[in-house]
């Protein structure tokens, strides 16, 4: 057979590869990955290979879509599709977000209303979520932030007043 006659099975299984990559840079509904995956089956039953050929290209697909994967999964990690607003910065805002919160161990504030143990506190005209050790503090008491744990914020109450 000539070239001519694999031509649509080597369009298929090309813009097979090409959809299913496609939906994993792009994820969303599926409609590419599910249009890809029909396309690489028509691709392999257009080129009427014998059930051992067909199953060699199922499995040179299967792997180089794993390739196709692995480039994906290191891009958003490290590459230049980790610094694109396509990926979300989950991680890194946490941790900011918890660096934030370390700023508040040792001030002094007030409270905003009873911590029984749990309740609001004003530092510096900031109003926080804060909880106690287990101990009752009523309105307008003097608290100091003891520690930050994830985003709680632990205080105690300032003796002698």
């Amino acid at each position: 057979m000539d070239f001519v006659s694999y031509l649509p099975a080597i369009i298929l299984l090309v813009l097979g590869f090409a959809l299913v990559v496609i939906e994993m840079y792009i994820p969303g509904f599926g409609a590419p990955g599910i249009l890809g995956c029909i396309l690489l089956v028509g691709g392999v039953i257009a080129a009427r290979p014998t059930p051992l050929a067909a199953l060699i290209m199922a499995v040179i697909i299967i792997a180089l879509l794993c390739v196709a994967l692995s480039v994906f999964v290191h891009s958003a990690s490290r590459g230049r599709l980790a610094r694109s607003n396509l990926v979300l910065k989950e991680v890194s805002t946490r941790a900011n977000a918890e660096n934030a919160l370390h700023f508040f161990v040792g001030k002094e504030g007030v409270a905003r209303t009873a911590l029984r143990p749990a309740g609001i506190a004003e530092f510096d005209g900031v109003k926080l979520n804060v909880l106690t050790e287990g101990e009752f503090i009523d309105v307008g008491k003097r608290v100091s932030v003891s520690r930050v744990e994830g985003n709680r914020i632990v205080v105690a109450e300032i003796a002698g007043e």
